[in-house]
């Protein structure tokens, strides 16, 4: 199913060509947003026009890498009448041979065509990644090749520079602004299609001046007069040596080691390191090693040159499937190998969703940087909040010059996680609003009972948990940050205010979700809200003081104590398929109360019903370890996703995460990084066993039952 871009980019250009004109066209979308699919979308559509008369449609790529992804992207759309250029000669001779498919290929194989190879005018190409390749002669021969062809570009990045001007070669004058669709970096924040960008300045003592990092810069991107170019080395060669020297890359590296095990690794991300050139991955990869496991990083270079008769290079020359098989492991959240160590490949193209910290040491500006910071912006479940840019070079240093954009936009795509900082006293005092009066220091449920007063309604509720999922979200990029201190016993207490208010029957997933693990472990560490006394029991057979609790003088108070130890007993259970109703139950009646359907007496009354039949549900329930009470939580949620006829799958999927959790677990693992690692390590093998291990959300659920009960 198509996002609206993506209808609104695919709709536009099969427009124009059944109009006929004008035969170009800019697709401007932010990076991340969904460019490949919209291709899929417009392809398949320009297919299926009969007035079209069967044309054919050319998908040209400025990258192999680019041309694996974009290929795998159209096969598991099933399109029909697909084929791939693998040479140029196969492309010059599908062309030639008028050969009416969808054809994937690269720029780089027009670069040798000689003229003509086919006049037809309902040949439509669409390129991808548009600014790169278009603008000089490769861009001259594929139009020569194709003279009456449609050419739509698309691009996250467009480039309006003087010699290169990606609006120049694609926008059509009669498109206002030069493009034809736009999706800012704004919108696809906005609609959830990609995620912000926060960037880190980490050991800015080592960062390199900004003279050198600019010239090195110009340097690696070309365009320059032999003069300039032999100043310019110079200063270059300088920053080489400053950036290699031993003692930097050593600090850097058991910095990038504490920052991934503190900050990305407990919510399950991966990392990317980016390096000045081949030599420094190797140097960063040997520093790692040293305060990392030696399976959590690898390195990605191109060897060739000088590099190929190099031993220390060997290890790393891959061809395009072992380069693809590591790259899916990477992907794989089961697999140890957790960061990347690169310098020019996987910045452009590469699509890993896990990824959230790239760890940037390179002169990066322009196009290039945004390009490389935006493989972070990839949603990947609910606990990946942000892209995480923690810069050592000092590239965020003038964020205005890093990103030098026409366009005022495209400045602020990156933000400096110390506008994170500031932003966190006003997300604080945004979800404390709700509670003004109450006493924060008061311990035991009657604290949460006040609390829950506050929120009288699902309404409110839900705009709390908003509100709350805001903070939590700050909250869980900054963490270990000192700064969190002395906000930790207010974001305590309402974390425990937002468990305590959460529907019982698992309604609501969009607001009500699991908490971060940093958040976990903030309440696990130090857990101020006393055990809620459990007496249903005593209440309900004493019919004198149930007699009692319905004569009193303030039935609404008593109601609301009661339905809180209900739902809290009823939390035990979640996973229990037969106590389901009786939460569904409970969640009506709250309703109902609030909408004003029952007066408080009779809330009181159905509250007391509800509770005998919890009692009898309970004592017909043969007793329970919290382990058995796990494995019936985890058995209702596998039965939710499982294939019809599959129910020993499901049981043999809890047996094995019930053995190998408990193989795997030490008292208190839950208040150990060590111990929170090798237990979401046993489920992510387990799932991707059973090959559920693409869900997030499904973990995310699974290891929070685990958590809880084992």
């Amino acid at each position: 199913v198509c996002r609206y871009q993506q209808y609104d980019g695919a709709n536009r250009i099969v427009q124009r060509v059944l109009a006929g004109a004008p035969k170009k066209g800019l697709i401007w979308h932010f990076q991340g947003s969904g460019k490949s699919l919209l291709m899929v979308f417009a392809a398949q559509k320009l297919r299926m026009q009969p007035s079209l008369r069967n044309p054919t449609v050319i998908i040209a790529v400025d990258r192999i890498d680019l041309d694996a992804q974009i290929s795998a992207t159209f096969h598991a759309a099933d399109i029909p009448n697909l084929v791939k250029a693998e040479t140029r000669e196969e492309l010059a001779q599908l062309l030639r041979q008028d050969s009416r498919k969808i054809i994937i290929t690269t720029i780089f194989k027009f670069g040798e065509a000689e003229g003509l190879l086919n006049a037809r005018a309902n040949i439509v190409v669409l390129v991808d990644e548009a600014h790169r390749t278009q603008e000089g002669e490769l861009g001259i021969r594929m139009r020569a090749a194709l003279p009456n062809a449609f050419f739509f570009g698309l691009t996250g990045t467009p480039i309006n520079k003087r010699d290169r001007n990606t609006f120049a070669t694609f926008g059509a004058v009669e498109d206002a602004h030069g493009y034809m669709s736009r999706y800012g970096f704004d919108e696809s924040i906005r609609d959830g299609a990609t995620l912000p960008l926060r960037f880190e300045p980490r050991l800015v003592e080592l960062h390199i001046d900004k003279e050198a990092i600019d010239s090195a810069y110009r340097e690696l991107t070309g365009g320059l007069s032999d003069l300039d170019r032999e100043a310019l080395t110079r200063t270059a060669a300088r920053m080489s040596v400053l950036v290699k020297v031993p003692e930097r890359i050593d600090r850097i590296c058991v910095d990038i080691a504490a920052h991934f095990l503190e900050k990305v690794a407990p919510n399950g991300f991966n990392g990317m390191v980016v390096t000045y050139d081949q030599e420094s991955c190797l140097l960063f990869k040997e520093r790692l090693d040293q305060h990392l496991p030696e399976e959590m990083s690898d390195v990605v270079i191109s060897v060739s040159g000088k590099e190929r008769d190099d031993p220390r290079y060997g290890l790393y020359k891959r061809d395009r499937d072992a380069e693809e098989r590591l790259l899916d492991r990477y992907r794989d959240p089961n697999d140890p190998l957790q960061i990347l160590i690169v310098t020019a490949k996987l910045l452009t193209g590469f699509d890993a969703p896990i990824l959230q910290a790239m760890y940037l040491d390179k002169p990066l500006r322009d196009h290039t940087l945004l390009q490389a910071i935006c493989r972070t912006n990839r949603t990947y479940g609910d606990k990946k909040t942000c892209g995480l840019i923690v810069d050592y070079l000092g590239v965020f240093d003038d964020v205005a010059k890093s990103l030098e954009f026409d366009e005022e936009g495209f400045r602020q795509v990156v933000s400096n996680i110390q506008k994170l900082k500031d932003a966190l006293p006003p997300a604080m005092q945004a979800s404390l609003a709700y509670f003004l009066g109450i006493d924060r220091t008061l311990t035991g449920y009657e604290g949460l009972l006040a609390a829950q007063a506050c929120l009288p309604n699902n309404e409110v509720r839900d705009a709390f948990a908003a509100d709350y999922n805001a903070l939590s979200s700050i909250w869980e990029t900054l963490s270990p940050d000192p700064l969190l201190i002395e906000y930790e016993a207010d974001y305590r207490w309402l974390s425990q205010v937002y468990i305590s208010v959460q529907p019982t029957s698992g309604t609501g997933a969009l607001l009500w979700h699991s908490l971060g693990a940093k958040t976990i472990e903030l309440i696990h560490q130090n857990v101020h809200v006393e055990a809620v006394r459990d007496d249903l029991d005593d209440i309900l057979l004493d019919a004198e003081l149930v007699e009692a609790l319905l004569d009193t003088p303030d039935p609404g108070k008593k109601a609301k104590e009661i339905e809180f130890k209900v739902a809290q007993r009823l939390r035990r259970h979640m996973g229990n398929p037969r106590f389901r109703a009786l939460s569904e139950r409970l969640e009506s009646l709250k309703e109902r109360h609030e909408q004003g359907q029952l007066h408080s007496i009779e809330f009181l009354k159905q509250l007391l019903d509800l509770a005998r039949d919890l009692l009898v549900a309970e004592q017909e329930t043969p007793p329970t370890e919290d382990e058995d009470r796990g494995k019936a939580a985890l058995t209702e949620l596998f039965e939710e996703v499982r294939a019809p006829d599959t129910p020993i799958i499901v049981e043999r999927l809890v047996t094995r995460i019930d053995e190998i959790v408990r193989l795997v677990r030490f008292p208190g693992w839950q208040g150990t990084s060590e111990g929170e690692r090798e237990v979401r390590k046993a489920l992510r093998k387990t799932l991707f066993d059973f090959k559920l291990h693409q869900d997030r959300e499904l973990f995310d659920k699974a290891y929070g039952y685990v958590r809880q009960y084992y």
